[in-house]
């Protein structure tokens, strides 16, 4: 049986993920496996699940979908439940199975950055990426953390995710983003183009990890690369997740990495190229 596999989210069409586990698949030689991209919005996930048959063998969610998924799964990783969302669905035993693999790749991206463990740090936004990024930084050490939010009232979901993973976490607001950068780590998880009017104020961080990862580089990258300080892109997140994903749901242990990250990076040259 023909296996399909899928990133499923709102905007969908700029995905890289297709690109990267269609050569994942390759690279591992599974003939008749496919990867699509699917528009989907948190009220069409239900159904869209319900209609998946056993030829489905996972997932990939993005925005809106890894809070919105959680109470649609069978079972769930402790992980996800920490982080309050999952970003991979593996179909299994006729049921549907949560995984959480953002927090392993921005454990991976600052890992392969070679910068040093933060003493401190910040988490700019407050959504799931950010709620993951947390996690993340409990994995590498902190015991507390900063996030920066538009609204605090509406970055109570990302509060009660530190509340769980026993983060202590200090709540600001935008315009006071200044005072809270005595900090060796910041972590912007907003869109792209939403971080651009801090970059010169954030490139006095010493490591910056900015989650977009096309159009790249960002305002904000080249406004830390002119100062001298370490960017990680959002590249070297989407491949780590992208590559434990494909393992989780081919049975596969060992997922040639620079291969899949060759074609990443081929794809995003030649869709700068295409934009000028």
């Amino acid at each position: 049986m023909d296996r399909r596999a899928a990133v499923l989210g709102s905007p969908i069409a700029h995905s890289l993920s297709p690109v990267l586990h269609r050569a994942a698949f390759e690279a591992l030689g599974l003939r008749g496996w496919s990867y699509d991209a699917i528009e989907c919005d948190e009220d069409g996930l239900p159904g869209l699940l319900s209609a998946m048959g056993p030829e489905w063998a996972g997932l990939s969610l993005t925005m809106p979908l890894k809070r919105a998924v959680m109470p649609l799964l069978d079972t769930v990783s402790g992980l996800a439940v920490e982080v309050g969302g999952a970003n991979t669905v593996v179909f299994r035993e006729g049921g549907r199975h949560g995984e959480n693999t953002d927090v392993h790749g921005v454990v991976q991206a600052l890992a392969e950055s070679g910068a040093p463990a933060p003493r401190a740090a910040a988490v700019i936004g407050g959504g799931a990426t950010a709620a993951s990024s947390l996690a993340a930084l409990r994995e590498l050490g902190l015991r507390e953390a900063t996030l920066v939010a538009r609204d605090p009232a509406r970055a109570r979901e990302t509060a009660e995710v530190a509340e769980r993973l026993g983060l202590t976490l200090a709540v600001q607001t935008f315009d006071k983003i200044d005072t809270v950068l005595d900090v060796d780590l910041v972590i912007s998880t907003l869109p792209s183009g939403a971080a651009d009017a801090y970059a010169k104020t954030l490139a006095a961080v010493p490591v910056v990890f900015d989650v977009v990862y096309s159009p790249w580089p960002t305002p904000l990258a080249r406004a830390v690369h002119a100062a001298g300080g370490t960017i990680v892109s959002g590249f070297a997140m989407l491949l780590h997740q992208a590559i434990r994903q494909v393992e989780l749901y081919t049975g596969h242990a060992h997922v040639p990495l620079e291969t899949v990250r060759a074609a990443g990076e081929t794809e995003l040259l030649e869709r700068a190229a295409r934009t000028g």
